[in-house]
C-alpha cells in the first residue's frame, strides 16, 4: 500500500520541528526522520495501529512514538497520513482540512 500524507500532516510534522529545533536542530530532524520512519510499516500492515479512541471508526488509526500521535486512515488501496500531534491532545477531525 502507498502512504500519502496530507498537507495537515506535513505542517504539523514542520510545527514539531521548529519547536524542537529551537533548542537543537539536529535533533529535530532526527526526530522527525523517525517519525516518518514509524509509518512505512503501515504499508504492509494498515491495522497495526489502534483505532483512534475519539472517533470509534474501524479505518482512522494511530500509531504512537514517544508522546506523539500519528493518525491515519486505511483506504483500499492506500494509507492517508491525517496529522500528528502531541499525545496529551484529543484528536479531532473537524480541524482536518481534507
Amino acid at each position: 500500500m502507498k502512504i500519502i500524507w496530507t498537507q495537515e500532516a506535513l505542517t504539523r510534522l514542520k510545527e514539531i520541528q521548529d519547536y524542537i529545533g529551537q533548542n537543537n536542530p539536529g535533533r529535530a530532524k532526527a526526530f522527525i526522520n523517525i517519525l516518518v520512519e514509524k509509518t512505512k510499516i503501515l504499508s504492509s500492515n494498515p491495522e497495526i495501529g489502534r483505532i483512534v479512541p475519539e472517533t470509534a471508526h474501524s479505518d482512522i488509526r494511530e500509531i504512537i512514538h514517544k508522546n506523539y500521535r500519528i493518525v491515519y486512515r486505511r483506504g483500499k488501496n492506500h494509507i492517508e497520513i491525517l496529522t500528528v500531534f502531541e499525545g496529551h491532545k484529543l484528536f479531532r477531525a473537524d480541524e482536518l482540512k481534507n
